[in-house]
C-alpha cells in the first residue's frame, strides 16, 4: 500500500477525533443531566463522531496514485519547531503577563518568524486582533481572563 499525504492527514485527524471523543465523555455532568436530551457532553461527542466519520471517509477515498506519494522535501521543519517553541512560550507566559500582552507578543513573534520584519506591520497585524479577541472573550462572552501575575502584584501591592 502506498502511503500518501491524504492517508497521513486522515490518520492524524482520526487519532485526534478519537482522543477528543474520549475526553468529551469524561466531562462531568450535573446530577440528573444524564437524562436530558442536550447536556455538556452532547456537542463535543457529536463533533468527535463527525470527526471520526470524516476522517474515515478521507482514508477510504484517499488517492493511491504514485505521484501523490509522501515527500518530505521542501518542508521547513526548523521553522515548524520554532513556531511550536513559540507556542510553548506563549502558554507559559499567559500566567505571568496575561492574555492580552501574551497574545500580542505571540502574534508578533509568529509573524516575525514567518518573515515579516517591519515593526509597524507587526504591531498593526497583532495588537488589534489581540485586543478584539480579548474584547469578545471578556466583554461579550463574559469570560474572566486573569491580568497576569506581574500586573496583579503591581496593582495589588
Amino acid at each position: 500500500m502506498t502511503v500518501t499525504k491524504d492517508h497521513i492527514g486522515g490518520l492524524v485527524f482520526l487519532c485526534f477525533s478519537v482522543a477528543y471523543g474520549y475526553y468529551a465523555n469524561q466531562i462531568v455532568l450535573f446530577p440528573g443531566d444524564e437524562y436530558e436530551p442536550f447536556h455538556a457532553r452532547t456537542l463535543p461527542t457529536a463533533l468527535a463522531g463527525l470527526g471520526i466519520l470524516f476522517s474515515v471517509c478521507q482514508l477510504v477515498t484517499a488517492s493511491r496514485a504514485s505521484h501523490d506519494r509522501l515527500s518530505l522535501s521542501g518542508y521547513d521543519f526548523i521553522l515548524v519547531g520554532k513556531l511550536l517553541l513559540l507556542m510553548v512560550v506563549f502558554a507559559l507566559s499567559l500566567e505571568w503577563v496575561g492574555f492580552l500582552i501574551a497574545t500580542a507578543l505571540f502574534l508578533c513573534g509568529g509573524y516575525w518568524l514567518l518573515g515579516e520584519r517591519r515593526p509597524k506591520i507587526l504591531l498593526l497585524a497583532s495588537v488589534p486582533f489581540a485586543v478584539g479577541f480579548w474584547f469578545v472573550l471578556t466583554q461579550l462572552l463574559d469570560i474572566y481572563l486573569a491580568p497576569g501575575r506581574v500586573f496583579s502584584t503591581i496593582i495589588g501591592g
